[in-house]
């Protein structure tokens, strides 16, 4: 089977841009034959895409297939594990079509929504409920809670128990998004005056957690705002991208955070199959009390567009977990 994938054209170094991806035509072949149907996109895939890359990982190499999760259909299997028709999920990347041995597949109910196994809740699940152990009365701060991982934690809090929860977003609208629709008790515009002191106004008491995936000026600010004892869960920095490894992830200010009392627990974004169950068994109970918001943009386009759409993405355009739904 002849298909068309995403490759990476070269690793980047500063600011992201197409000319660093390239469509190629492949042959693919195997066990089962899957047509891709929704790719998921994050803004961790950038890490990924870097010679100095800081994730535990190996990086992309130029030359080869990007990205990770994918859900597609299954037009024709050699094995009795799947059927043609069969909704899976996988970790194929950026490709019209992929194919291999049954195993890399994972049946999903034929009823599912794609968008909900394509999103970051295993990141938002762990980071929230096991790193911070948010419970009754916390009162969290989430930075970025616009995006595929804040917009999942804020509502986590909420469900653990945590007495208020507060976000920054990048415009008036996530704002409004924020408070109105996922149910966050109060949120602010980050480019509107100093984050400190919103925050104050905000938790005139005090934060309790923080949950980062910003950094810069927002972690400093909740810093300066964190109760005696206060959990940071370190997510990502965001705000800082472009650079070399020490710039995009500056290591925090720890002796201030000692002088606080302020607990730093940085994070990793990959999971084990445990930290992965306990999210879906969450996600499911609080969906179906109609406690839970799935926050998601779902982008349509051709394979040629997915590029596109993971640049608007980190460029703060799209709310929620991000996929690319192909047409």
């Amino acid at each position: 089977m002849i298909t068309r994938e995403i490759r990476l054209a070269a690793q980047i170094a500063g600011a992201p841009a197409l000319d660093h991806f390239t469509v190629a035509t492949t042959e693919v072949d195997g066990e089962v034959l899957v047509r891709t149907d929704q790719i998921g996109l994050a803004a961790t895939y950038l890490e990924l895409m870097r010679a100095d890359c800081t994730i535990p990982v190996p990086a992309w190499q130029p030359g080869r297939r990007v990205g990770v999760a994918a859900v597609g259909t299954v037009v024709r299997s050699d094995s009795p594990e799947l059927a043609v028709g069969d909704l899976v999920t996988s970790m194929t990347g950026w490709s019209e079509y992929s194919a291999g041995p049954a195993a890399r597949y994972t049946r999903l109910d034929p009823g599912a929504d794609p968008g909900h196994h394509l999103g970051q809740g295993p990141t938002a699940y762990y980071g929230m409920a096991d790193v911070a152990g948010v419970g009754e009365g916390d009162v969290v701060f989430v930075s970025g809670a616009a995006g595929g991982v804040g917009s999942l934690a804020g509502q986590i809090a909420r469900c653990l128990g945590a007495a208020r929860v507060i976000g920054s977003a990048g415009s008036p609208a996530k704002v409004d998004y924020l408070v109105n629709e996922l149910g966050y008790d109060a949120a602010f515009d980050y480019h509107d005056g100093s984050a400190a002191d919103r925050l104050r106004e905000l938790a005139p008491e005090g934060i309790s957690v923080f949950f980062d995936v910003v950094g810069g000026e927002q972690y400093q600010a909740a810093l300066q705002v964190a109760r005696p004892g206060a959990r940071f869960a370190l997510c990502g920095s965001l705000s800082s991208q472009l650079g070399d490894a020490a710039e995009r992830f500056p290591e925090p200010d720890r002796a201030a955070a000692r002088a606080r009392g302020v607990e730093l627990l940085p994070f990793s974004c990959h999971h084990t199959p445990d930290q992965v169950a306990a999210w879906w068994e969450h996600f499911g109970t609080w969906l179906g009390e109609g406690r839970f918001v799935y926050p998601q943009t779902v982008v349509k386009g051709g394979i040629e567009d997915v590029p596109q759409a993971f640049l608007s993405l980190l460029q703060g355009s799209y709310r929620g977990n991000v996929s690319v739904r192909l047409s």
